[in-house]
């Protein structure tokens, strides 16, 4: 529906494969951090931190990125090079 388009859910690319994962990543991370703290876990803040770097250091190398960066991988590329740095 138009209500969709105007809020920017992309329907243009959906079921493509194409959407930037890192956003939906990044909020995972920030999830890890404010759980971490707000239940005494430094764990959960430390997976929290590695999951964001891992996201920088994907987007920094620039050898795995979605179309909106300027590349051509897939959702599933960019994932997969984030559980990559994660290792």
């Amino acid at each position: 529906s138009d209500v969709y388009k105007r809020q920017g859910s992309a329907p243009d690319i959906a079921g493509q494969g194409a959407a930037n994962p890192m956003a939906m990543i990044l909020s995972a991370a920030m999830m890890l951090d404010w759980l971490g703290l707000r239940h005494d876990n430094p764990a959960m803040v430390a997976d929290g931190v590695r999951l964001r770097e891992a996201v920088e250091a994907v987007v920094s190398a620039g050898a795995v990125l979605t179309r909106d960066l300027g590349g051509d991988a897939s959702t599933t590329d960019a994932a997969n090079a984030v559980m990559a740095a994660l290792a």
